[in-house]
């Protein structure tokens, strides 16, 4: 073993060592957060998240004097850059970022590059009610090795106005039919935004002729072979798609303003609970409903970690343990609040549709540059 292998064993056994020592007592977190501000980079582009989040920043108040700050972020990328930049510069502590909100390539790089203080996740009291029946330990086919904890289920669906759209399309082959016998009436956000690019994955998924490719790592060598069936979709997609395919949404929450205005006769979201939550809250009409193609939804848990140099870890710990409590997860899959699926069981837990298994993440950042090619303005 060279010398900095073993500095790298060591340091990794340290980092384990302390996570563990740390959890052992749990009292003892719980008395070092208290005062504590997280700073939470997470996702802002929904008002029922960020309203959910308040909620869980006064409860994790008053009971245990953490205030929970949402730094609302377009993109997590943004916030993974940003604490590349910090490890770059050698600031191991005192960090601007408490917790992160993640899954797939950016929990890869994350990990890749050491940005992560763990293993934590199985150590916290809430880890005992979580579903072991989902997929709580691999991201995208990268095991979390207790580096993130799991927060909810996401499922890529579409949602219709059953007034106006009676014979949804099942597949994204009838999908293109419905393009081009109602032109600019579909459309899909514009990647590296992450439901455009879980539109193109899902889309792969359906038409490439062999998928196991897409779960190993990208083969530069069969890129283009693997993924020509997606770009002559596509091709065929925009001409007849919303303004030509020359513009595409900012994301899901413009999909749905875009269908409650009649503009398309879909919308898309990675919450299949989100239509009835959007019915409730009055911004989509009674009439909407969510569906998945036959071939499954593309699914995945979401999950949250926190940076090695994390300023306040205690407040953090508590935090997500907080989060994936019974309490705090049957808040998040009320529709009348978030409506996200909870990775722990609940008695009155609502069925999901049929699961289809996310691509290496490799395929993530791949797919967007080659669709940025191609189609970016």
């Amino acid at each position: 073993m060279n010398l900095k292998h073993l500095v790298a064993t060591c340091a990794l056994a340290f980092s384990t060592a302390t996570a563990a020592a740390d959890l052992n007592n749990w009292d003892s977190i719980e008395e070092a957060a208290q005062g504590q501000t997280v700073y939470f980079n997470a996702w802002g582009g929904s008002q029922e998240i960020n309203a959910y989040l308040r909620w869980a920043g006064d409860e994790l108040k008053d009971r245990y004097g953490v205030t929970l700050q949402h730094v609302k972020v377009s993109d997590i990328a943004e916030t993974v850059n940003r604490l590349v930049a910090e490890k770059a510069a050698g600031k191991n502590e005192g960090g601007s970022v408490d917790m992160v909100w993640i899954n797939g390539e950016n929990f890869k790089s994350m990990k890749s590059n050491g940005l992560l203080y763990g293993p934590f996740a199985e150590q916290l009291p809430s880890w005992q009610i979580v579903d072991k029946s989902l997929p709580v330990s691999e991201d995208f086919t990268e095991p979390t090795n207790g580096l993130e904890a799991p927060w909810g289920v996401g499922q890529l669906v579409f949602i219709r106005d059953e007034a106006k759209l009676a014979n949804p399309p099942h597949s994204f082959v009838e999908l293109l039919s419905l393009a081009k016998a109602n032109p600019g009436k579909v459309a899909y956000p514009q990647p590296p935004q992450f439901h455009g690019t879980s539109f193109l994955k899902a889309a792969l998924l359906e038409l490439a002729t062999d998928t196991a490719p897409l779960y190993q790592p990208v083969d530069e060598a069969k890129f283009n072979q693997v993924t020509a069936p997606l770009w002559a979709y596509l091709d065929e997609l925009h001409p007849v798609a919303w303004r030509n395919g020359k513009q595409f949404p900012a994301g899901s929450a413009e999909t749905l303003q875009l269908l409650d205005d009649g503009e398309l006769l879909l919308a898309i979201t990675f919450n299949p609970n989100a239509a009835e939550t959007a019915v409730k809250n009055g911004t989509l009409p009674p009439t909407a409903k969510a569906f998945a193609f036959d071939k499954g939804a593309l699914s995945n848990i979401h999950f949250m970690a926190i940076p090695w140099n994390a300023n306040a870890k205690e407040g953090a710990l508590v935090a997500i343990n907080f989060l994936m409590s019974e309490e705090a997860q049957a808040r998040k899959a009320n529709s009348d609040y978030w409506g996200d699926p909870a990775v722990v069981k609940l008695s009155d837990s609502k069925p999901l549709f049929k699961s289809q298994p996310e691509p290496h993440p490799s395929w993530q950042v791949a797919l967007e540059q080659e669709w940025l090619k191609r189609y970016g303005q």
